[in-house]
């Protein structure tokens, strides 16, 4: 193990810039603001690669002995590591060969081949792919490179550090704490290493996903530990073992580690965007959510507070799932269970007793001519506190209601599973209309409405358009036809009559 001040002489020497650039440290307005502290984003997202990864795995490979690269190269990694891995052989006319666990986005696949390297997936974790790799690297006697425990790769990372204080001296500010996202450990080793040898006061704050917080396990226990299993959605730092040099580094270095949530990894991918107009990967993210975390818990203002923009390897299939997930992560949405009357004009009373909050979310479907059970999303304008107030405000009114804010079975299933075939719906009408997205534009509906027909069915999701999509099934008796047809010109919403569609007579009629 080398002792810090090696580290750090390393560091200053560290060949990365044959494939790396000095990423910008841009400062984060809308974040500051939102914060009340000082914001800036390392931008490592913009390499070439769009990861930091490209710097240890060159920095390592570029010191390799003739005898060495001859040999060929192998690595184990998620996919950002894998990158650099393959990017560095290419230009140094390596012979390469990646192991990627089968959980790995296709992106990340892709721009990896794209390098010329050989892939193998195996596993659905990195240590799966990493344990696999160590055994082709004995049996055909290739040389591993490792994506975060091994001196030269964590130097590599330390450049990160380099640049930041560099850039902050031309901004005649000072830096309270750099915030680094934590997998295996070799950038925040890197980057603590180096700070602490030039500026102690500088806080250095890991930052893991509560799935994977393999650092933050160890420096509870006071030895490396094994987690038992990782959670895979911010797949970059889904690992199970924090590395051997990057623990005895952190012990010394790291002053704090912070834990986040999913859907607080999916608010920070909003809030770089809103900054940025780019878009981080999970892992990416990760500092950001973290920094936000802290400043939660450690309620300041005035700081100058760096998060490091790791990566931007983000599959496009998953942008849905972070988009209905950020809201949540900002507090801004409470889903809630709700047990109404069924008879007509419940529905109304119900988002009367909402008020001027906006519904994001109505997931209903008619069970029996007792009660309806509904799924709500409501938008919050101040936070857990709001929602305790919505809460307590729904239950005074008589009705039975349920927090489902943080079940992560009624978020990623229940809310689209709300609904069904049923029995004794008489006289149904099925239509989909577009309202305009704007405050009352629901309760206008209903007020109209009034107590005419009965609702059975209603299926609403703000989706951030200029118009939202809903779907409502209503009772209308023979006879009534012509009544509620004047009803819907009277609404003046775009609709269309689904009564006759295929999809509603198999699944929903």
């Amino acid at each position: 193990m080398l002792e810090l001040p090696e580290i750090v002489a390393k560091i200053k020497k560290a060949s990365v810039y044959d494939v790396a650039v000095e990423s910008p440290l841009d400062f984060a307005p809308l974040l500051s603001k939102k914060l009340d502290n000082h914001v800036y984003l390392k931008r490592e997202d913009l390499q070439q690669v769009f990861s930091f990864k490209l710097r240890g795995a060159y920095n390592k490979i570029s010191q390799l002995s003739e005898q060495e690269r001859q040999r060929g190269i192998i690595a184990a990694s998620a996919g950002n590591h894998a990158q650099g891995v393959a990017l560095a052989a290419q230009r140094l006319n390596i012979v390469s060969t990646i192991v990627m666990p089968k959980t790995t986005p296709k992106i990340k696949v892709d721009s990896v081949a794209s390098y010329g390297a050989k892939i193998i997936l195996h596993g659905n974790t990195y240590d799966d792919a990493c344990a696999y790799a160590y055994e082709l690297a004995e049996k055909e006697q290739l040389v591993f490179i490792h994506p975060y425990d091994d001196p030269d790769v964590i130097c590599g990372q330390g450049t990160v550090a380099v640049e930041i204080l560099q850039q902050m001296e031309a901004t005649n500010d000072h830096i309270d704490a750099i915030f680094v996202p934590v997998g295996g450990g070799g950038l925040i080793a890197g980057i603590s290493a180096y700070v602490k040898s030039v500026n102690p006061d500088i806080k250095i704050i890991g930052v893991e996903a509560e799935d994977s917080a393999c650092l933050h396990a160890a420096l509870q226990a006071g030895e490396r530990v094994e987690l038992e299993q990782v959670g895979i959605f911010a797949d970059g730092v889904a690992v199970r073992k924090v590395g051997e040099h990057t623990f005895e580094i952190a012990k010394q270095c790291v002053d704090d580690v912070v834990l986040v949530s999913t859907d607080e990894i999916c608010a920070a991918v909003k809030d770089i965007f809103d900054d940025t107009r780019s878009i981080a990967e999970p892992a990416g993210a990760l500092a950001v959510a973290g920094m936000k975390r802290y400043i939660a818990d450690n309620p300041v203002t005035g700081k100058t507070y760096i998060a490091i923009d790791s990566g931007a390897n983000m599959n496009f299939d998953r942008l849905r799932h972070v988009s209905e997930r950020a809201e949540l992560g900002e507090h801004r949405e409470a889903l809630i269970a709700v047990t109404i009357p069924e008879r007509p004009g419940s529905f109304r009373q119900f988002c009367e007793t909402i008020g001027t909050r906006g519904i994001t979310e109505f997931n209903y479907r008619y069970a029996n001519s007792q009660n309806a059970h509904v799924f709500v999303g409501v938008q919050m304008q101040s936070g857990e506190h709001e929602k305790d107030e919505l809460l307590d405000q729904l239950t005074k009114q008589g009705y039975p209601v349920l927090d489902m804010t943080d079940n992560e079975m009624a978020k990623l299933h229940i809310r689209y599973m709300v609904g069904g075939r049923v029995e004794g719906v008489k006289n149904e009408h099925l239509y989909r209309f577009e309202f305009p997205e704007r405050p009352g534009a629901l309760l206008r509906f209903l007020t109209k409405m009034g107590q005419q027909w009965n609702i059975s069915l209603f299926h609403y999701r703000n989706h951030g358009a200029a118009y939202g999509r809903v779907l409502v099934g209503m009772q209308v008796p023979a006879g009534d036809e012509q009544k509620f047809e004047e009803f819907l010109d009277e609404i003046g919403y775009t609709y269309w009559n689904e009564s006759n569609n295929p999809a509603y007579t198999l699944f929903l009629n």
